[in-house]
């Protein structure tokens, strides 16, 4: 069994304002409050306002094509590694940005400052991704000037990054997951709010 990712987007001041040893576990609460719901039922896709009828300030993002699993977004990463190196440096730049905080781990980001962050969770359960709101706010921004330059990557995708039989085999599927997240981030700096990704 590999691990899976949530992604919540959450109102940061109510989070902020819940007990720091309780934040993880309500938001686990929130990422599971549908687990009765039937087996039979058609997978929700996109977004699900709110994500627990009684956690109001919280919503739940469902991927689509991706079952959850985190795998597609580590290959997403892996494959932006392969890529990067061979597209022009305004697409770089900013898909760089934007993707550095979500799925994927730059080698130069050792030394990120995570002040925004410490403390917010115990030591002892980190989630997978925290995106403050004014984090958010700056990879839509990124996402704005990428989104429109990402076709552009097709062809050096295909040379460079494209590989059958991984969860991303080629550029259709690493855009249609990048312009996901796009969704994500947009919906969730439009609220104000941030994000948190757990490995549930």
């Amino acid at each position: 069994m590999g691990l899976d990712i949530t992604v919540l987007a959450v109102d940061w001041e109510r989070l902020e304002g819940t007990p720091v040893e309780d934040r993880y576990d309500l938001l686990t609460y929130v990422a599971y409050s549908d687990d009765e719901s039937s087996w039979d039922a058609e997978p929700q896709r996109g977004w699900v306002w709110p994500a627990a009828p009684d956690v109001p300030w919280c919503g739940r993002y469902e991927f689509h094509s991706t079952t959850g699993s985190y795998k597609p977004h580590f290959w997403a990463g892996q494959a932006w590694d392969d890529l990067r190196e061979h597209v022009p440096p305004e697409a770089r730049e900013h898909l760089d940005a934007f993707l550095v905080d979500l799925i994927w781990d730059a080698e130069d980001d050792a030394e990120a400052d995570d002040s925004a962050i410490t403390g917010l969770f115990p030591e002892d359960r980190r989630p997978l991704l925290t995106c403050p709101p004014a984090t958010v706010h700056t990879l839509t921004g990124h996402w704005g000037r990428a989104e429109p330059l990402l076709e552009d990557l097709r062809e050096p995708y295909g040379v460079h990054a494209a590989c059958p039989g991984r969860w991303i085999e080629d550029f259709d599927e690493f855009s249609v997951l990048l312009r996901e997240w796009g969704t994500v981030v947009t919906e969730t700096e439009r609220r104000g709010w941030g994000l948190v990704g757990l490995p549930l």
